[in-house]
């Protein structure tokens, strides 16, 4: 006879994993009537609770982490939003550690989880190519899960956006309002969603209008601000007269350069920025964005990470990514008002 498992029991209760959890656990943030129904579910179809997963667990926290690429950046905030819910919903917390972009420090804060076996990793690594520390984690039962990140890994599972796609998008919309000098702005290229939507705008820009590579260091406002004067000391005959950011925060650093130069946006120069983080539409000119659905990808990162944590036999590792939106707004187009959605 085939063993029954938590999410048949969730499924047949209509209720989420998380909350027959909660009434195996005995807690009381469930409603009667619905623990009722639970046990009554796991009473018809006889359940069983997974003892080797449980004794597999109790020597960990019932804590997930989350180690981020860069917290100052809000879209982080947001996607540990995401993430936060779903492992409420699971019956765990969530510890945040900021690795800053920098290798180094993630590596100490993945040694560090290791040590204090956490029940699973959500992250975004600053480098992609050092896989070896990640399958560590892997090997000793802390399930991995990559966030804003794609992963050719049949090791772990990964959530991400179609970062070419939404390039793409950027691109055909300055085509589409008349630009023949494009600049992008962003870096480093070690950073996968930094290659990806330069790709995507070159795709869309094919043999058509000039395209002008603006290296930064970061994603940051400074680096922005660093990126917007390269560009407005360029002679105007040769000035791009659009740039593409790699991230809202470069966008705003671009936008606050051009501002204090008296570079008219977006008469002079149009902006489109990546992420649409809140700041994107309050800024005093209001950027077009390539909008990405931040607190999802972190609320299904942690879905799937709790999954592998309670059914580590029936797991099965998947690849989600979702479609990125473009959000239409006064930096990159005079006429339009200050919202409108473009997919």
């Amino acid at each position: 006879m085939a063993t029954v498992s938590i999410k048949e029991v969730a499924r047949r209760a209509r209720v989420s994993v998380g909350t027959v959890s909660n009434v195996l656990n005995g807690r009381a943030t469930v409603a009667a009537a619905t623990r009722r129904r639970v046990l009554d579910v796991i009473a018809e179809l006889g359940y069983v609770r997974n003892d080797s997963a449980r004794q597999l667990r109790a020597g960990r926290s019932r804590t997930l982490a989350m180690v981020a690429l860069d917290l100052a950046n809000p879209f982080f905030t947001d996607v540990m939003r995401g993430a936060e819910i779903a492992a409420e919903d699971g019956g765990v917390n969530v510890m945040v550690l900021n690795s800053g972009e920098d290798p180094q420090r993630e590596r100490r804060h993945l040694d560090l989880l290791s040590q204090q076996r956490v029940l699973g990793v959500l992250i975004t690594p600053v480098d992609e190519t050092h896989d070896a520390q990640l399958d560590g984690l892997v090997e000793r039962g802390i399930p991995v899960v990559l966030v804003d990140r794609g992963s050719s890994s049949f090791h772990r599972c990964s959530v991400a956006v179609d970062d070419v796609l939404g390039g793409r998008l950027a691109g055909d919309h300055l085509r589409g309002q008349g630009h023949h000098r494009i600049a992008f702005a962003g870096g480093p290229f070690s950073l996968r969603q930094v290659a990806d939507r330069h790709a995507g705008l070159t795709a869309a820009l094919g043999d058509g209008p000039q395209l002008r590579l603006v290296t930064t260091a970061n994603l940051s406002v400074a680096a922005g601000r660093s990126a917007g004067r390269e560009i407005a000391d360029l002679p105007a005959g040769t000035r791009p007269t659009a740039v593409f950011c790699a991230n809202d925060l470069i966008a705003l650093g671009v936008l606050q350069e051009m501002t204090a130069r008296g570079v008219r946006v977006p008469h002079d120069v149009a902006i489109v920025g990546y992420d649409d983080i809140e700041f994107a539409a309050a800024a005093a000119v209001p950027l077009s964005s390539v909008r990405q659905p931040r607190e999802q990808l972190g609320r299904a990162a942690a879905q799937l990470l709790l999954e592998e944590v309670n059914e580590p036999d029936t797991h099965q590792h998947r690849h989600v990514v979702f479609r990125p939106e473009l959000v239409v707004r006064r930096s990159s187009s005079p006429s339009t008002p200050t919202t409108g959605t473009t997919t």
